[in-house]
């Protein structure tokens, strides 16, 4: 474990340490908190839970859902983006419809999912894939729109079609900026599905802290808050991680503050005569004449 990881890991147990002291000793000064459980109460609750079925029932529900709607959302996202900024009639077809519903949240999306499917498990799908599919066919359409020419042509000289285009130069050089899409996206799938599951779901980790907040067991909120935190965490560092792993060949640049050189004045060039006056012999310096 590095240094890094060991500052990481501190702060997480300094902001524990901190939560513990504030509800232990009931401070109540401009924020209240006297009735939130303590560090010790969430902990016990959550091993209670762990070891019981409706946890892991919620945890896999929840899960299935992210993964099928970002999934779709990615795909469609990435290909309704390429073609608005390569195609004319694309962007003309698509582009108004998509402008005017990316303003819209997805969670006022929930009475259009109960009236349009025939259950709330593919309406919660639904959910996720719309709340991750502009924020990735945004970035994706910027990111070949942004692509030089140069490269395209180059191609184009070769002999290469289309297909050929789109495989080499298009999806490649546009990668880093889907992959900071697919970043966003994930993690606005979390809080759209969570969302979901409060107002329409039958299970999920989303649904249970709703439930835990409707009867008044905070303890039981609160792990289902932790829970959605980790597994926010754990999608969004493999998508992150699958990001390095497709762009290996992109330098990478260390996270920290940048590192201060000593600033080296350059030495001044030497003197050099033109080709035509040094053939001529009259390229020396006059300090070469003397002393001969």
């Amino acid at each position: 474990m590095t240094g890094r990881h060991v500052v990481r890991a501190l702060s997480l147990v300094g902001a524990l340490g901190v939560w513990q002291l504030l509800t232990a000793y009931d401070i109540n000064l401009w924020l209240r908190f006297e009735q939130f459980p303590t560090v010790v109460d969430v902990a016990r609750e959550f091993g209670e839970r762990v070891g019981s079925g409706p946890y892991w029932q919620d945890l896999t529900d929840s899960l299935t859902r992210i993964v099928t709607g970002f999934t779709l959302a990615a795909l469609a996202g990435v290909a309704v983006g390429t073609a608005i900024a390569r195609s004319h009639l694309a962007a003309d077809l698509l582009g108004p419809v998509l402008e005017v519903l990316r303003p819209i949240p997805a969670i006022a999306l929930v009475p259009v999912a109960i009236l349009l499917f025939p259950s709330n498990e593919q309406g919660i799908v639904f959910i996720t894939f719309t709340a991750a599919f502009f924020p990735i066919m945004v970035s994706t359409r910027h990111a070949v729109r942004a692509l030089t020419p140069v490269w395209e042509e180059a191609v184009l000289t070769m002999g290469g079609g289309r297909w050929r285009i789109l495989a080499s130069v298009v999806l490649p050089g546009a990668l880093p900026g889907i992959l900071g899409g697919l970043s966003v996206g994930i993690g606005v799938s979390w809080i759209c599905v969570i969302s979901a599951e409060m107002i329409s779901g039958e299970y999920g980790v989303g649904y249970r802290t709703w439930q835990d907040y409707t009867v008044v067991d905070y303890p039981g909120v609160f792990v289902g808050m932790a829970t959605i935190g980790v597994l926010g965490w754990l999608t969004s560092t493999t998508v992150e991680l699958a990001g390095r792993r497709v762009t290996r060949w992109l330098p990478r640049v260390e996270s920290g503050p940048p590192v201060r050189r000593p600033r080296v004045s350059p030495a001044p060039p030497a003197y050099q005569a033109p080709p035509a006056i040094e053939a001529q012999g009259l390229g020396r310096s006059p300090s070469a004449g003397r002393g001969g």
